[in-house]
């Protein structure tokens, strides 16, 4: 009724203007108590912002790929962050959520790829994509996403960054952050980049300097005078992506390249190509670009990971499993009724006769043609997330790459050069190295070791168990493992 009434308003204001033609002009107009109500033929009769929220958002259909290229298909609203799509993810697959899961955009022809970040629109995202190009969106571990922030000084080496004249040469933790996320200084990233002219496939080696308004380089040396400066790239309108093929596809000197896309660009001839002399200098560069482009918006990503736009998905709910250790308790299922153990020694010495007859299950069930201890040395680690059966040392390089090279990222794997042994493929100061672990028979026993049979392991699962908790002979623990997870 009140539509109708304010309708009606309406319709004796018009009337009456038309009786009294031009003298309209003259006398003042009668306010419209509810003009968002009134009715216009250039509009509609509910304006969108009166309408329910969730009838203006429109829903499409996504494609998302996991590491064993299995997908899964999502409807999703047309709003929806990266973040949103990550938690959506964890939920149907009932993962444990630890901050580090990411979304990441793969161009398959050239052999580029990029973490798409938390608040980043996916659809968006998609509509930067060009016909010609496959590009797909691939669901995993990022542990290198926000790793800048709880550690900066080993991000930005000393040679590499120059900060304003007024600024103390001694910089603390916070104080590099502060000056990264800040809207007035930035400190300056410097060196040399290999860069391949525009139309040619020659590249040429130059001195580079980021800055506040962009990406420049020196035409002569390593001057920084103006009048020798020349305009590289901005960021505002290209995403940067990292490659993922080294010198094969593009002909560059090193295997550190990444390079800039224009949105919405025609292909590769678009691309600014870059490419560092090593890794530290490459995630230098990238790392800078990235605080340039987002700044504090990266920082609200990584204190409130949660905090998402479209508000799809339920970041509410309490978690599944407990975030404090503290409230789990050791159990005995032994007996008719189960009980808490309260020992300390005894749910100790519970848990590790549970771990030996876990194995000697799991031995059983695989033994088919051969005895149960044969079968426990050569065939249970296959059943490990941490193990990937069969791929190259190039392959492995790649998968620790994409999850982030931050110090106890590894997997290990089949030794392509030696059938019998094993590798450890590890990474640690920004480089990936790898380790052989080699078997050993004393007694008619098999064993596994890594230090020539000093730390000796009767299964892989021992061995990977011991350098999580013990660097041992290794540049570090083990701490976070590649998984080829499936959706």
């Amino acid at each position: 009724s009140c539509f109708k009434m304010n309708g009606l308003l309406c319709t004796v204001f018009s009337c009456q203007r038309k009786k009294k033609g031009d003298s309209i002009l003259e006398n003042p107009s009668i306010p419209n108590p509810f003009p968002e109500l009134c009715c216009s033929p250039f509009a509609s009769v509910l304006s969108a912002s009166l309408l329910p929220k969730a009838t203006s958002r429109k829903k499409q259909v996504i494609k998302v790929y996991s590491e064993d290229n299995t997908s899964r298909a999502l409807e999703v609203p047309s709003d929806i962050t990266a973040r949103d799509v990550c938690q959506l993810l964890i939920l149907k697959n009932h993962y444990v959520d630890d901050h580090s899961w990411t979304l990441f955009e793969q161009l398959t022809h050239t052999g580029l790829g990029r973490a798409i970040e938390d608040h980043e629109l996916v659809m968006e995202v998609q509509s930067n994509w060009v016909m010609e190009e496959e590009t797909k969106l691939y669901f995993r571990k990022n542990y290198a996403k926000y790793e800048f922030f709880k550690n900066p000084l080993s991000f930005f080496p000393d040679h590499m960054i120059s900060f304003p004249s007024e600024t103390s040469a001694a910089l603390s933790h916070s104080g590099i952050l502060q000056m990264f996320l800040s809207s007035s200084t930035y400190p300056e990233i410097h060196g040399y980049l290999h860069a391949k002219e525009q139309g040619k496939k020659s590249w040429k080696k130059l001195y580079f300097l980021l800055r506040r308004s962009g990406l420049y380089f020196s035409t002569k040396g390593t001057s920084k005078e103006p009048r020798h400066l020349q305009f590289f790239c901005e960021f505002s309108n290209s995403d940067m992506y990292m490659s993922l093929t080294g010198k094969k596809t593009s002909g560059a000197p090193t295997n550190y390249g990444f390079c800039f896309k224009p949105n919405k660009s025609g292909g590769t001839r678009d691309l600014k190509q870059l490419c560092a002399d090593d890794e530290q200098s490459r995630t230098c560069w990238m790392t800078a670009i990235r605080l340039l482009k987002y700044g504090m918006q990266l920082y609200q990503n990584y204190m409130q990971p949660y905090q998402g736009r479209s508000g799809c998905s339920p970041l509410n709910i309490t978690p599944m499993r407990s975030i404090s250790e503290n409230s789990l308790v050791a159990m005995d299922f032994s007996g008719h009724r189960s009980r808490i153990i309260e020992n300390p020694t005894e749910a100790l010495s519970v848990a590790v006769e549970e771990g030996l007859a876990w194995r000697r299950r799991g031995c059983l069930r695989l033994n088919s043609h051969g005895s149960p201890i044969a079968m426990s040395n050569m065939a249970i680690h296959r059943s490990q997330s941490w193990f990937h059966h069969k791929i190259s040392r190039e392959e492995a390089q790649r998968l620790i790459l994409q999850h982030g090279l931050v110090d106890g990222v590894f997997l290990v794997r089949d030794s392509q050069s030696n059938p019998k042994t094993f590798v450890l493929s590890l990474s640690h100061g920004l480089k990936i190295k790898h380790f052989q672990i080699v078997p050993l028979e004393d007694d008619g026993k098999l064993f596994y070791t890594l230090d020539d049979g000093h730390t000796r392991f009767t299964d892989l699962i021992q061995l990977v168990e011991f350098y999580q908790l013990n660097k041992g002979v290794l540049p570090c623990k083990l701490k976070h493992y590649c998984a080829r997870i499936a959706l």
